[in-house]
């Protein structure tokens, strides 16, 4: 199994690609503490998954990462349980207000941020003190396309992912003598509840132009979740060992063979990065 005697934290685990995450990596060996903000949805996962595999630990704990106590407890909870953490896996994530930045509402956006960015942040510095106990830690930051391009009447979730992102790969400089590997997924265009809350905000709301993206994702079914999934599966075991630093596409991205050439990842590859009049064949 490719996560055996792993011990993992998974934030935004009660449903879509969080609760996928969870499963496999208990299928693959690890012990897992999984968390959200609805009790009853985490606690049933983490039943079912104890049901499934019953030689593994799971426990669920409610958990709001924008709230920084909140994400103490987990920490704290998680080194209770199960005496350490290898792997953080920091999911948890929203779209935020949907509409113009004049027009949508303030506070809703500043909470966007909130989750997105801080909690991420947070998560990753509260986790960092178990993290260094460990053998082979690992960070992994779920991005998203918004990262990397502009997502009009979509700013929070846009701002708060393309942050994460950079931070995320200076992160990975900052811990890189530490051999603590930070990678960020974007696991593709998921039919997940957040493709949802796009269709029921309406193209008067997002644009029509995301609108009707939207409108044929949900009828096509979107990237398959597994892709991501098995993304997340590679980067946590050991045999990405090395491989930091980079926001690595689930569906488009020759991940699979990562470990084969890794001299192929120095640089600024997988990177976000400013693109200079040179690059396109011409200058002032």
């Amino acid at each position: 199994m490719m996560l055996s005697g792993r011990r993992a934290v998974i934030t935004g685990a009660s449903q879509g690609l969080g609760l996928e995450l969870a499963r496999a990596f208990v299928r693959e060996g690890a012990d897992v503490v999984i968390c959200a903000r609805d009790e009853d949805g985490i606690n049933a996962v983490a039943d079912v998954l104890r049901a499934e595999y019953p030689e593994r630990i799971v426990a669920g704990i409610r958990a709001d990462v924008a709230s920084e106590s909140d994400v103490d407890r987990l920490f704290e909870f998680a080194e209770e349980t199960l005496g350490g953490v290898d792997v953080a896996v920091l999911n948890a994530g929203v779209y935020g207000p949907k509409g113009a930045i004049g027009d949508i509402d303030w506070t809703a956006w500043v909470q966007a941020i909130n989750i997105n960015l801080i909690g991420t942040v947070y998560c990753a510095r509260r986790a960092l003190p178990l993290l260094r106990r460990a053998t082979s830690a690992k960070i992994l930051i779920l991005s998203g396309g918004g990262a990397t391009r502009p997502l009009p009447n979509l700013s929070a979730y846009a701002a708060s992912k393309a942050g994460i992102v950079r931070f995320g790969e200076t992160l990975a400089e900052e811990l890189r003598a530490e051999a603590i590997d930070v990678n960020m997924i974007a696991p593709g265009a998921l039919n997940t509840r957040l493709l949802d809350e796009i269709l029921e905000a309406g193209p008067a709301s997002v644009g029509e132009a995301f609108y009707e993206q939207a409108r044929k994702q949900a009828a096509s079914g979107g990237t398959p979740l597994i892709l991501g999934v098995d993304l997340a599966l590679f980067l946590a075991s050991t045999a990405a060992d090395g491989i930091t630093g980079k926001l690595i596409s689930a569906q488009w991205d020759p991940w699979q063979k990562f470990a084969e050439q890794p001299a192929r990842l120095d640089g600024d590859v997988y990177t976000l990065r400013r693109i200079v009049p040179e690059e396109r064949g011409w200058s002032w």
